[in-house]
């Protein structure tokens, strides 16, 4: 009977040790607002970056031949990184399957497909290019700061929306980014897509609605594609205009800054009885 006893309370004490070995990586690993866990959020950022510039100098062919042999042995270094990350992720969640069918499970597990495809599928190593995708965590880390003193109403409104813009411009760099590896993929380099780097330059150009002529796809498939980038800078081309105009028109209904001001997103158009940020929802 002692025996038993025993062995439940060894089997309780494991599990007490495991509950807290897994929410302590859990906090370093899904919680940014702890010193551990920013330090964890910047330097995966860094690597993801890394890796994803690894990528668009092999595809650059003077480099591939001088650093090609160092770019593939960074890439699988890269790779490994980030297969421990995901699985370190499954075992320290909670609901494992609800993170690996969220948005950056999936991201996550797709980060590091592309490699150990490229083994049987050669070339499909560019699709590793999805990992940008990942660096929209940057924004668990950053904190605008506090704004100080008095301005006029165009540079408060321009400040007010400084984040939704920084996302903006965030999101225009993931899709030409994606939209210039697509190109390279599907173009050869006798049309111009010589690189990824160029391919983006395309897209940049492309997305913009400028069309500079030096670079044109031939092929029927990069031809449609072409065809969705213009019609998507369109759209794009006009959310900046609207975010201003909405925090220009919000600002004029305001006009007396008020002198609760936000210390998350330095928000200052509240009323004076105001309780919550009307822009972020902290409590002022």
């Amino acid at each position: 009977m002692a025996t038993k006893v025993e062995k439940i309370k060894k089997k309780e004490h494991y599990q007490i040790e495991q509950n807290n070995w897994q929410d302590f990586l859990y906090t370093i690993i899904f919680k940014s607002d702890t010193l551990a866990g920013k330090c964890f959020d910047i330097g995966l950022i860094t690597i993801i970056i890394l890796s994803v510039t690894t990528v668009m100098l092999n595809s650059i062919v003077n480099i591939e031949q001088q650093y090609g042999h160092i770019l593939h042995v960074a890439e699988w270094v890269f790779t490994l990184v980030f297969t421990i990350e995901y699985i370190l992720r499954l075992v320290c969640c909670k609901k494992r399957l609800a993170y690996a069918h969220s948005f950056f499970g999936i991201v996550d597990l797709f980060a590091v497909i592309p490699t150990y495809i490229s083994i049987f599928v050669p070339g499909s190593h560019i699709l590793i290019v999805i990992r940008i995708f990942r660096v929209l965590r940057i924004f668990r880390v950053l904190k605008l700061v506090k704004y100080v003193g008095e301005s006029d109403l165009l540079i408060a409104s321009l400040q007010s929306s400084r984040r939704k813009i920084m996302v903006f411009l965030f999101s225009v760099m993931t899709i030409v980014i994606i939209f210039g590896s697509i190109m390279y993929t599907i173009e050869a380099p006798a049309n111009g897509f010589t690189s990824i780097p160029r391919s983006i330059y395309w897209a940049v150009v492309t997305l913009t609605t400028v069309g500079y002529g030096d670079m044109v796809p031939k092929t029927h498939l990069g031809q449609a594609i072409s065809v969705v980038i213009m019609v998507l800078g369109y759209g794009i081309i006009a959310v900046p205009t609207g975010i201003v105009t909405a925090e220009i028109t919000s600002a004029m209904g305001h006009r007396k800054v008020s002198k609760k001001v936000c210390e998350s997103c330095g928000y200052r158009w509240h009323d004076d009885d105001a309780i919550y940020c009307k822009h972020c929802g902290m409590k002022l």
